[in-house]
């Protein structure tokens, strides 16, 4: 077995939550290398959508952003952003959306908009993008993320995307002792795991609280250090050790999905 890096372990690992046949709606980075490692290994029938429009392409090169036209390569059709978030997604048809966030809580809500509050923010971040109409839309959802106790918290500073549990409004005024399931909200889908530096998250199929379902033991995380590197109480007594990546997985991900490195 070839020697690799957390973050390739993290690349590969999101790949194989894609499933043979899946449209997949995919973002810059992390997300389009996954996407392509996919295509080229387990699920070669995937359909891969961008944003921007391109409908089951296939990159000849890693595309910069959802907007670049190597991303277009292949494509049979190609949509414009109102016809992909407008009609695609909202009628249901988008089986996994990509996300990710500066920051991701327990129940798989996401923030990428600031740190601190609103009005007085410490950091502004890019902000939603598509990231809340996936989220809302998508029947399942993946969010890519680093390990860090800064990212992985009890509480995000500002809801962007939506995860499972969320506070509701009555008379224009958030409710905040109480959180509803998303489906009490006329939200359907929700965040199937979160793929991490350290491993992978799921949540409790009653709770929908995080939980650690795998760990990448063969690069040296422990069980402690995944405790310690989050920012609330995560439960580990399910954790298994994740099969670690093939050598056709990492061959396709050095030399197809991201022979630069660019975001590896």
């Amino acid at each position: 077995m070839s020697k690799y890096t957390l973050r390739e372990a993290m690349a590969i690992h999101a790949s194989r939550q894609i499933r043979n046949e899946d449209k997949v709606i995919v973002g810059t980075g992390m997300p389009l290398v996954a996407a392509i490692i996919a295509k080229n290994c387990h699920a070669k029938d995937a359909v891969m959508l961008m944003e921007a429009g391109p409908f089951d392409s296939n990159p000849l090169a890693l595309p910069s952003c959802v907007a670049d036209p190597r991303g277009f390569v292949g494509a049979p059709w190609v949509a414009d952003p109102v016809q992909m978030m407008g009609m695609i997604l909202q009628q249901g048809r988008i089986d996994l959306g990509f996300l990710g966030g500066a920051q991701v809580d327990k129940y798989g809500n996401l923030n990428s908009t600031c740190l601190g509050t609103y009005k007085n923010a410490n950091v502004r971040l890019p902000g939603s993008g598509g990231a809340s109409d996936i989220g809302a839309m998508a029947k399942r959802n993946l969010i890519i993320i680093a390990h860090e106790a800064r990212r992985l918290v009890e509480k995000v500073d500002y809801l962007t995307t939506p995860g499972w549990m969320l506070h509701p409004y009555e008379n224009g005024k958030r409710v905040k002792d109480r959180l509803v399931h998303r489906k009490e909200l006329g939200l359907w889908g929700g965040p199937e795991a979160v793929v991490t530096t350290m491993g992978i998250m799921k949540f409790e199929e009653e709770t929908k609280v995080m939980y650690v379902s795998e760990y990448y033991a063969d690069l040296g995380v422990t069980l402690e250090m995944i405790k310690e590197n989050t920012g609330f109480a995560i439960d580990t007594s399910k954790a298994d050790q994740v099969i670690p990546p093939t050598e056709d997985e990492l061959y396709i991900l050095r030399n197809v999905a991201d022979p630069e490195n660019i975001f590896i």
